[in-house]
């Protein structure tokens, strides 16, 4: 149980502000082979939306501490996103397990009042997928 706990912290946590790499836990679990990849990987991908969710909070009700320290993302990364956002639209999201670029997507999504249902649908294809393909590949290799 220990171990799914901190791979759920570790992606929700990897999905916000902190740095963190879930995906480094991830592969020491599935390495183990001792916890069913499936679990590993529905695990990894809920916590990692929620921690999405988490920036799509902070874009859409605390804007107006966007100058402050602690905000997820500069001005210049809300910027590259905001743009990115525009250009592809809502389709964005699916970029959202992208380093440097996702997380500050997923804040812009709430910035622009992206709606919540299709931000879930999106950001679960987008980061589940990156869960399974990394998975699929660390068990290719064992």
């Amino acid at each position: 149980m220990i171990a799914y706990i901190g791979l759920f912290m570790s992606a929700l946590v990897a999905a916000t502000i902190l740095p963190m790499q879930s995906e480094a836990v991830l592969v020491g679990l599935l390495a183990s082979s001792a916890y069913p990849p499936v679990l590993l990987i529905g695990v990894a991908t809920v916590g990692n939306v929620l921690g999405s969710v988490i920036n799509w909070y902070l874009g859409r009700f605390l804007m107006r501490f966007r100058g402050r320290r602690w905000f997820p993302a500069s001005q210049s990364q809300l910027d590259n996103a905001q743009r990115w956002y525009h250009r592809y639209g809502r389709w964005s999201l699916l970029g959202s397990w992208l380093p440097l670029v996702g997380d500050p997507l997923t804040v812009v999504a709430g910035v622009l009042k992206e709606p919540l249902v299709p931000f879930l649908i999106l950001v679960t294809i987008a980061k589940g997928a990156r869960y399974l393909i990394l998975a699929g590949i660390v068990l290719a290799w064992y």
